[in-house]
């Protein structure tokens, strides 16, 4: 059974299992297993487990400030940016107008901002669900070139409307983050307003959420988090300026924070019955504002998230009433099977602790897998780079990865479930990601 969850990337699919239910389990396997991640320097992070209302597990590793500042220990009201999951809090809202009459989801966009292509088309709902057609300008070549520095409503609306769009609106589903930053500066719009206050406002003043609000630059005083890459140690990201990713990513949260939501999301706290449902009608694979993940005869809802070097996902089971959210600033290892093995330990189901071996490799024999790749079904091309004994590779528009060699002509990215298998005879790799095979050409140089 696989559990699958959308991010910003290529390289950040998530794909989880889910194992059947049990009685109360093991928490300290659980500590072992994040003691592991901890000690082989596997993972950074923080993870909530809630019951029927009660968190029954948290638990934070690694650090929130590291080399060369002073190394500060996260605990578990360390806070994390949770990238996509931002994207359920703005729907919640978003539903919330919709029940006092000041919004509907056949409204159409040209209401708001007529310049966006098919603007008289689009409705609210096809936003919501990732109808709309809106090209997500964080899929732009040069998006990471500026993606740090602050941008206005109106030039964030001015980059949208310069995009033709992708597909007429309700002919498909694709996954774009333009549709939940106009979905944010409408319900601005609407409430007179800034997103930020809206979100204390409208949700965690009602839930008692203390540690969960609108980004700005992170500040470790207040007990925020940098998040990290490994590049033979971990060095800290770049940070994306949180004026930018607005309502489909400006949230910073805790992992105890998030389970919390959740359940009071899927309790009637938040938004009604109706709503709900509306939330959780899938299309395509995706509903509004969130994801449905079937498990055996059960089905669990939820988001993922990534921006920067942070990767969190947040899953509810209603059958079990059962909440599991992980927040990552800095992981080489696979935050789906970091909430495997957390799900394993819970429902008390036979798991065994995962073994990290090192497989070396020379500068020389990195050489052989440089170059730039490109693959006829994926719009992207790949350069792989290698330095000081390390192989790099990037995509076009996305982040420099670390791919870490795990047996001959083999390398992996782990927190993204990423295996490549180069053939330097042939010139090319074989890359396996969440069940999908691509094969990958060496363009002459």
């Amino acid at each position: 059974m696989k559990l699958k969850s959308f991010s910003l990337t290529i390289f950040t699919l998530l794909a989880v299992a889910f194992i059947s239910c049990a009685q109360p389990f093991n928490k300290a396997k659980l500590d072992s297993l994040l003691d592991l991640l901890a000690e082989k320097n596997r993972a950074m992070g923080s993870l909530a487990i809630l019951k029927d209302g009660n968190i029954i597990y948290a638990r934070a590793i690694g650090y929130k400030q590291m080399a060369p500042q002073p190394q500060i220990a996260s605990d578990i009201l360390t806070t994390y940016r949770i990238g996509s999951i931002s994207k359920m809090f703005t729907a919640t809202i978003v539903f919330q107008l919709i029940e006092e009459g000041k919004l509907e989801l056949s409204a159409t966009l040209d209401k708001f901002y007529p310049t966006v292509a098919n603007a008289n088309l689009i409705t609210i709902g096809n936003m919501l669900s990732h109808r709309s057609g809106i090209h997500s300008f964080t899929d732009d070549s040069m998006y990471l070139s500026w993606s740090n520095e602050p941008k206005t409503h109106d030039e964030i609306i001015k980059l949208i409307s310069a995009y033709k769009p992708d597909f007429e609106p309700n002919a498909k589903t694709a996954y774009s983050n333009s549709n939940f930053v106009l979905l944010g500066y409408i319900i601005e719009k609407i409430c007179s307003k800034p997103y930020a206050d809206l979100l204390q406002e409208r949700i965690c003043s009602r839930i008692g959420l203390k540690n969960t609000y609108y980004g700005g630059k992170t500040d470790v005083s207040k007990n925020e988090s940098f998040s990290f890459m490994f590049d033979g140690s971990w060095k800290q990201q770049p940070e994306t300026d949180m004026s930018i990713p607005h309502g489909a990513g400006s949230v910073v949260s805790t992992s105890g924070d998030l389970v919390q939501f959740i359940y009071a999301l899927f309790t009637g706290k938040l938004v009604n019955e109706t709503s709900l449902n509306s939330m959780k009608t899938i299309t395509d694979g995706l509903g509004m504002g969130m994801m449905k993940f079937p498990y055996d005869e059960r089905v669990a809802y939820g988001h993922g998230g990534a921006i920067d070097g942070f990767n969190s996902i947040l899953i509810y089971l209603p059958d079990d009433k059962l909440s599991v959210a992980y927040c990552s600033n800095g992981t080489r290892y696979s935050i789906n099977d970091i909430l495997i093995g957390a799900l394993n330990i819970y429902y008390n189901k036979p798991y065994s602790m995962p073994v990290f071996t090192a497989y070396k490799v020379t500068q020389e024999e990195l050489e052989q897998y440089v170059g730039v790749y490109s693959c006829p079904q994926i719009p992207i091309k790949v350069t792989i780079t290698a330095k000081d004994g390390i192989l790099y590779g990037q995509g076009t528009g996305q982040p420099v990865i670390n791919l870490e060699p795990t047996a001959r002509h083999v390398f992996s990215f782990e927190r993204a479930g990423i295996i490549m298998t180069f053939d330097p005879e042939k010139h090319e790799f074989l890359l396996e990601q969440g069940g999908g095979k691509f094969t990958f050409t060496k363009e002459q140089q």
